[in-house]
């Protein structure tokens, strides 16, 4: 079976920091870019940041320099520190491989979610 399992997330005070995992199995990760995206209550799910199989990162413009994601091939990890957190960063942070080649076809696998909860 494929799955993406996220651990990491926890409740800070505004300023604060954590960093997310995504833990990935049964399949080759480290041929395919990861999406970490996050989803606040009543919002729909938005994208975060992306890297790419060798380790090239992109960010959407709402990080403002303050996330890092990072990826470790050995153990089909990819990780998202998030530094300088504030109320409005709260959701559901997802990981994410889209177009997977599996025996069966290409499917997109999408972690639970791990919950980040940041306090004013």
């Amino acid at each position: 079976q494929v799955q993406l399992v996220e651990s990491g997330g926890g409740s800070v005070q505004f300023g604060g920091s954590l960093r997310v995992s995504c833990a990935a199995s049964g399949f080759d990760f480290g041929v395919y870019t990861v999406g970490w995206y996050r989803q606040a209550p009543g919002k729909s799910r938005e994208l975060v940041a992306l890297i790419s199989s060798r380790g090239t990162p992109s960010y959407s413009d709402f990080v403002r320099g303050r996330f890092v994601i990072s990826r470790d091939n050995d153990r089909s990890a990819a990780y998202l520190q998030l530094n300088e957190l504030e109320p409005e960063d709260t959701g559901a942070y997802i990981c994410s491989v889209r177009q997977v080649r599996l025996p069966s076809g290409r499917q997109d696998v999408w972690g639970q979610g791990t919950q980040v909860t940041v306090s004013s």
